[in-house]
């Protein structure tokens, strides 16, 4: 879990325009750090009950893992939402005004909310075009304005800064988290004592056969 924790805070760390290489190692020790504690951990909480009871065991710990990487979409895309809304608006209607937007299309395009602008940089949409021209803020803009801000370059590099600041409170938090576990699982103790009514069964000697030959018998 430490591996797992640094790995994040590695990403917090990285700029906007990040080097590949760096981005490939860190998702890299990622992928390990989960992978290094996920066996030893499953291996433990199994071998913690006793053996009638591993089936309950398991059942419960599958459930358990299972509903926390559901919950946890939820919890990051809320968590990136609020990072985003933060920044966002303010970046937004600053970027607007330098192109030449009007002050209040340029405000009623960054009151919208943050959703619609994460979702259209995910699928490499630029909505500023059709929100612009729905309220006549590309009326009256010059050619090169217009290009600009329909362009492929200028969405994307206008919201990287919030969207940055969304992805590090995410980060912090999935480091926090691994902390915690790290810390649970330091605390843990040593390999526990093997529980009751896991012990083998014990075999019985059987007595031994003599094979010598009865008297009278060839």
């Amino acid at each position: 879990m430490a591996v797992f924790g640094g790995s994040f805070i590695g990403l917090m760390l990285l700029p906007v325009n990040f080097p590949y290489p760096a981005f490939a190692l860190l998702i890299a020790l990622n992928g390990i750090g989960s992978g290094m504690f996920a066996a030893p951990n499953s291996s433990s909480i199994m071998g913690s009950v006793p053996a009638s009871q591993r089936g309950a065991a398991s059942g419960m710990r599958s459930t358990f893992q299972n509903s926390g990487t559901a919950l946890s979409i939820g919890v990051f895309f809320s968590v990136m939402i609020a990072g985003l809304a933060s920044r966002l608006p303010v970046t937004l209607a600053s970027g607007l005004r330098q192109q030449g937007v009007a002050p209040g299309v340029a405000h009623q395009v960054a009151a919208l909310p943050p959703v619609s602008s994460l979702f259209a940089a995910v699928l490499g949409v630029n909505p500023l075009g059709h929100l612009l021209a729905a309220r006549g803020g590309l009326a009256g803009l010059p050619a090169a304005a217009r290009r600009t801000l329909t362009g492929r370059e200028f969405f994307p590099g206008l919201i990287s800064g919030p969207f940055q600041h969304g992805l590090v409170i995410v980060f912090v938090l999935a480091a926090v988290l691994a902390a915690l576990a790290a810390l649970a699982s330091a605390l843990r103790g040593a390999r526990p004592s093997r529980p009751t009514g896991t012990d083998p069964p014990r075999l019985t000697r059987l007595p031994q056969l003599s094979h010598r030959p009865r008297r009278g018998t060839p």
